[in-house]
């Protein structure tokens, strides 16, 4: 229950709906009971004596309820309709239609109300999920599955509508059916409404054994799911690898595992789910069974009750079946639902390893220099970076090479914080980065990494996530210093033409110069360009390099190389090796020192 009061914070946004919804069900619970004893006069009118002659009764004792209401009701009739026992009939099918009738109209209009507070609760939850999400540190997602938290997303939230916010109806609605119909049962005969009462906690501790069970059992099953999701994202992201290297049936047999127990998990779950309705369906025949016997010899042995009054009560006890069913199911959805809300409530208050200041030092502009103070960074235990030192003056370009793990795009990941240093301090003009907006800061760097990260929308759309107010004509000068503009005006949509999943329409080149306007669009004093070129070929490279000349005219940079033909006009080359700078300077002043930045162009030069 813990789980399913955190994700009921979410309707406080929605509560006149919950007193609506509470206010019609107390309506339909009335009438629901009002139903029930109105059948009383019916049965005296189709079963008594028609000849009877019917007097206003004196409720004189409790023992003695039952039979003084029958009379007073059977009264009523008598009032409206004489000696005429067709008009009686008229009267009594006439008051059990009207009460039917607002009984399942209050029901409709509350369940009416209730629609707008679950679908509310709903869209609120998969918004916040979806927020935070994207609020998250890249740091989370480097432990996490991208499947397992699609499926937190989706799956996980589509099952707390199912088994929590489909409670919701029941919740009020049941428990208030079952009280006033009890208060009925009172009224008829309240020793056997104690009687009664002796063994509901008994069914009710039988069904409990049974439902402790469910939680563990539906964790597993969303585990397994969202383990599917990840192999099915894997899959589909690397479909070129598994089928060049005939990998089909290596990942058909990890899948049919993982399938096998999501499907021998879930047989359980649902089996011990279907278990609740026909098991308190059973024990709650049994309470009739034993009901008959006591409530028989009331009326046939102890003339407490008459025949008309029992059979109603028999109503009204058969009656209470429903929602203490509805409310045992609701049981059953509870413990379900609560392992999914436990995942999605771990997202929700998950910590992000990021922290941001309070009060931030406000920045809008770069003027001297990026600097680095004896920077060390690890993953965990491994450290990747060890006391760098350097600084990049405004207007510099800043090169760094070496070869892979030795820490150059971890470089390029620090400065705007998508991770946070070990010790030591970055700082722009004298501040540390640490003490600004993560906004501010990221507004004054540009990003151009291997990996043209293009989404599913147009060409336009994706030059202008850097700046959602620009004008065509922004765009379109972005795209001429991008070199993009020569292929854009060839596609026949233009700046509208789709670039599809990932890009996938465009060539490597293409999707890099589009990423290139992108920044371009942004205008940032400092960029960052990760390996830009090292992925494409030499047509495409060059076409790039061009473009990335262009974007970096007037600007600080910091470029990650592979290739070391792109930097020679770099003001600084930095020579990286496990963390380490291990050698700095000028092209010229490299190749003079016959050191290891001389072996690798010699290597680059020979392949």
């Amino acid at each position: 229950m813990t789980y399913f009061r955190k994700v009921f914070r979410f309707a406080i946004p929605y509560k006149k709906f919950i007193f609506l919804n509470i206010f019609f069900n107390i309506l339909y619970a009335f009438f629901s009971a009002l139903s029930f004893l109105s059948l009383m006069p019916m049965l005296e009118v189709l079963f008594g004596d028609d000849k009877q002659k019917f007097s206003k009764p004196e409720f004189d004792s409790l023992s003695n309820f039952g039979n003084n209401l029958e009379e007073w009701l059977n009264y009523q009739v008598y009032l409206f309709s004489g000696d005429d026992p067709k008009k009686a009939l008229i009267f009594v099918i006439s008051t059990i239609v009207i009460l039917f009738f607002f009984k399942n109209f209050f029901n409709y209009i509350a369940m009416y109300f209730i629609t707008f507070l679950r679908n509310g609760i709903l869209k609120d939850l998969r918004e916040n999920v979806y927020k935070k999400i994207i609020s998250l540190p890249i740091p989370f997602f480097s432990e996490k599955k991208k499947g397992d938290v699609i499926s937190r997303i989706t799956a996980d939230v589509l099952e707390i509508q199912h088994s929590f916010l489909s409670v919701l109806e029941l919740i009020v609605r049941e428990p208030l059916t079952v009280f006033f119909t009890l208060i009925a049962m009172f009224l008829i005969s309240f020793k056997l409404t104690l009687f009664v009462l002796f063994f509901i906690p008994i069914s009710g501790f039988i069904i409990s054994i049974i439902g402790k069970t469910l939680k563990n059992t539906s964790n597993i099953v969303q585990q397994e799911q969202s383990e599917i999701l990840s192999i099915t994202e894997e899959t589909l992201h690397g479909l070129k690898i598994i089928k060049s290297f005939v990998s089909e049936f290596f990942f058909l047999s990890r899948f049919k595992k993982t399938n096998d127990k999501f499907y021998n998990f879930s047989n359980k779950l649902i089996n011990r789910q279907n278990l609740a309705s026909p098991l308190s369906e059973f024990l709650g025949i049994s309470v009739i069974g034993v009901l008959l016997w006591y409530g028989g010899q009331l009326v046939l042995v102890d003339s407490e009750l008459k025949p008309a009054a029992f059979l109603t009560y028999m109503g009204l006890a058969y009656g209470v079946l429903t929602p203490a069913k509805a409310i045992s199911k609701a049981s059953y959805s509870i413990k379900k639902g609560n392992a999914a809300a436990q995942r999605v409530i771990e997202i929700l208050e998950s910590k992000t390893s990021i922290k941001e200041l309070k009060n931030p030092v406000k920045i809008t502009h770069f003027e001297n220099e990026l600097s680095f103070h004896n920077i060390s960074f690890k993953y965990e235990k491994e450290m990747i970076l060890k006391n760098l030192s350097f600084k990049i003056k405004k207007g510099e370009t800043i090169a760094i090479v070496g070869q892979s793990g030795s820490g150059k795009s971890t470089i390029a990941n620090l400065i705007p914080r998508f991770y946070d240093t070990s010790s030591g301090e970055i700082k722009i003009d004298g501040i540390n980065i640490k003490d600004l907006a993560k906004k501010d800061l990221r507004n004054l760097i540009g990003l151009v990494t291997q990996d043209s990260i293009l989404f599913n929308d147009t060409i336009s759309k994706n030059i202008t996530l850097s700046n959602l107010n620009a004008n065509h004509n922004q765009i379109k000068n972005a795209s001429k210093v991008a070199n993009a503009d020569e292929f854009i005006n060839k596609t026949i949509g233009k700046f509208d033409s789709n670039v599809g999943d990932g890009g996938e329409k465009l060539s490597g080149g293409q999707k890099q110069r589009i990423s290139i306007a992108r920044a371009v669009l942004k205008n940032p004093p400092i960029m960052i360009l990760d390996e830009a070129t090292s992925s494409l070929d030499s047509e495409s490279e060059k076409l790039v390099q061009d473009a990335l000349e262009n974007l970096m005219k007037n600007r600080t940079s910091v470029i990650i190389a592979h290739r070391l033909s792109t930097i020679q006009k770099a003001d600084l080359i930095l020579v990286m090796n496990n963390g380490q700078i291990i050698e700095k300077g000028k092209h010229n002043e490299l190749i003079e020192l016959n050191g290891i930045y001389s072996k690798l162009i010699k290597l680059q030069s020979f392949n």
